[in-house]
């Protein structure tokens, strides 16, 4: 499958969820079992050999591709959640957002020391949330072996917060 068929089966949404937002809506590719399919093979190829533990994926859309992934991979999931969302005991992270702040947390046991641990998102805008959940899995002292995301919008330069890391997009919108 081509990147050029992927991006025809993302949808535009203008005005989404605020004015002036041209949002990707990923839900029409996820409904094409082959499209999906291509997708995670495409992704988990990259760190087959990177021998994953762990697949971490923040929340929501995270979840879908993480939990796919960590199947794949043979690894287990850790969700990365807003806060108040999880029921264990956590440790969170604030971070800054384009107009405020907000916060993730993981639960304090997801990690242990040295696990090796893929972060997956669905997409990389400005960079932030996934910046905040790195800090988390070296908090808990897990090592990242790649951070991986279906959809960058590189025009937003959130590659740069992520510099140091393993990155790789799929489909890249520049």
């Amino acid at each position: 499958m081509e990147i050029a068929e992927l991006k025809g089966k993302i949808r535009d949404i203008k005005d989404f969820p605020t004015e002036g937002i041209l949002f990707k809506d990923i839900t029409t590719l996820l409904k094409d079992g082959p499209a999906f399919r291509y997708v995670i093979d495409a992704i988990a190829s990259r760190y087959q050999k990177e021998r994953v533990d762990l697949v971490v994926g923040i929340e929501s859309r995270g979840f879908i591709f993480g939990g796919a992934l960590a199947h794949q991979l043979k690894a287990g999931f850790v969700p990365v959640r807003k806060l108040g969302k999880l029921p264990g005991k956590t440790i969170e992270v604030e971070y800054e957002l384009e107009y405020g702040r907000d916060a993730l947390a993981v639960h304090e046991d997801a990690i242990k020391a040295g696990q090796r641990v893929l972060a997956v998102d669905d997409l990389l805008a400005t960079g932030g949330t996934m910046a905040a959940t790195l800090r988390l899995i070296r908090q808990l002292g897990g090592s990242v072996v790649g951070v991986a995301f279906m959809i960058e919008l590189a025009f937003l330069r959130g590659r740069d917060k992520l510099k140091d890391e393993s990155l790789h997009s799929l489909i890249v919108y520049d």
